[in-house]
């Protein structure tokens, strides 16, 4: 197990001058109860005091937290004293002293909007294949990360909420075999440019192969429970597996009039040149549940976050064009449900373009691909019949979408940015009718 090589002692003199903390990250923020993580740098008891915006008299607290090395000192807070619409700061006190990050903090409640108002404009960031170089396990040659300052130009933009699409850590070789593997997720959370992201906004998070395990990993992958130990201890998420399918990561949630699928393309995929067994990317339990989910949708607009690239037609690499039976009947269900709004969100592919599809019963289905954020930038050869003329970016960046306009006309504008946030391009979508 690496975690010793990497989580740092705890300095005893000015805490300002060396941050003995990771984060704190902003993770799952409801209506009435808010989450932040933060990993000690070594073992440690730590405090969120809490109160509203420009109201200090309205002190609150959470319990005290001891850190273990067995969760590699990272700790989850649930602010469950909070109300509606409401914009908290917030504070970290370690070992029984406050910590002055230098910055401040805060964190914002969903408004109780429903029957009263229009719901709230809002914009999501999302971006994916995040690699920090470490040099003492990298392969040998040019780096394949940097770039870092991509952080503070998502951060810049100042999104609600930020949407990791996979591959956001890079497991090499030496962490396939140790558990937990949470110990590789750290010099990620160590980068000084990744912290003000994490902090200024809410963190949300789906894997792929290299954060699961090795390159191209599916449910075989006898390590697997260590990985998701691993997710669970970095990312907050509101769940990490549904009652058909407990052993992945999937979950949902909701965000003002938009609601989020977070899918699981590792832990249950058969891959295609397997001939005794049934190619499946999703699994039977996971692609009903989605279905279900999304029938019962009435959001204006229907997010669906996965690793590899949904409606592209290269049937190339992992894209879900390499399990074409399962990939139309997915197609299909949406269109016989009458599912409307769906858009899927992926990663993966170190290039971003968006794809789009008319369905027979004439809805559309979107898929955007955000890639890479820190990783090396890929030109694809291959050809994508759905994709969006001019919308192709082949340099590292991310990606925003911006939902406004009032109940029932909302528009969804989807932009891409280069690694200093200068826009690239934008596509706008009315809210699809009943």
């Amino acid at each position: 197990m690496r975690i010793s090589t990497v989580l740092l002692s705890l300095t005893t003199s000015v805490l300002v001058a060396q941050v003995p903390i990771n984060g704190p990250m902003v993770g799952h923020c409801d209506l009435l109860e808010a989450t932040i993580w933060l990993q000690c740098k070594g073992p440690c008891t730590a405090q969120l005091e809490y109160w509203k915006e420009g109201r200090p008299d309205s002190l609150l607290r959470t319990s005290v937290q001891t850190s273990s090395v067995e969760k590699a000192h990272a700790m989850d807070f649930h602010m469950d004293q909070v109300v509606p619409g409401t914009a908290y700061s917030y504070r970290v006190v370690l070992d029984s002293k406050p910590l002055d990050l230098g910055e401040p903090l805060s964190f914002r409640t969903q408004p109780l909007w429903k029957f009263r108002t229009d719901p709230p404009d809002f914009t999501i960031a999302t971006g994916s294949c995040s690699y920090v170089n470490e040099l003492a396990y990298d392969r040998p040659g040019k780096p394949y990360g940097g770039g870092y300052g991509i952080f503070d130009a998502i951060a810049a933009k100042k999104p609600d909420l930020m949407l990791w699409l996979g591959d956001n850590i890079y497991l090499r070789e030496p962490d396939w075999g140790c558990g937990p593997v949470s110990c590789i997720a750290t010099p990620h959370r160590s980068l000084p440019e990744i912290q003000h992201l994490l902090r200024s906004t809410a963190n949300y998070a789906i894997w792929d192969d290299h954060d699961f395990g090795p390159n191209d990993g599916d449910g075989s992958f006898v390590n697997a429970p260590f990985a998701k130990e691993a997710f669970d201890l970095f990312w907050p998420n509101p769940g990490c597996g549904i009652p058909e399918a407990p052993r992945g990561i999937t979950t949902a949630f909701s965000h003002a009039d938009v609601d989020f699928f977070l899918l699981d393309d590792r832990t249950f995929r058969v891959p295609p040149d397997v001939v005794t067994s049934t190619p499946t990317l999703l699994g039977d339990a996971q692609q009903d549940w989605l279905i279900r989910a999304l029938k019962y949708s009435d959001a204006s607009f229907k997010l669906v976050a996965m690793g590899g690239q949904f409606l592209s037609t290269a049937s190339v690499f992992e894209n879900y064009a390499t399990f074409p039976a399962e990939r139309q009947r997915l197609i299909d269900r949406i269109s016989q449900e009458g599912i409307t709004g769906v858009v899927f969100l992926t990663g993966d592919r170190h290039f971003t373009e968006l794809s789009h599809l008319f369905l027979p019963n004439g809805a559309w289905v979107l898929d955007l691909t955000s890639s890479p954020l820190t990783s090396s930038a890929y030109v694809p050869k291959e050809e994508n019949a759905l994709r969006v003329p001019g919308t192709l970016v082949s340099e590292r960046g991310f990606a925003t979408l911006s939902f406004s306009g009032p109940k029932g006309q909302r528009v969804l504008t989807i932009r891409a940015h280069n690694a200093r946030g200068e826009q690239l391009w934008e596509n706008v979508f009315q809210q699809p009718t009943k």
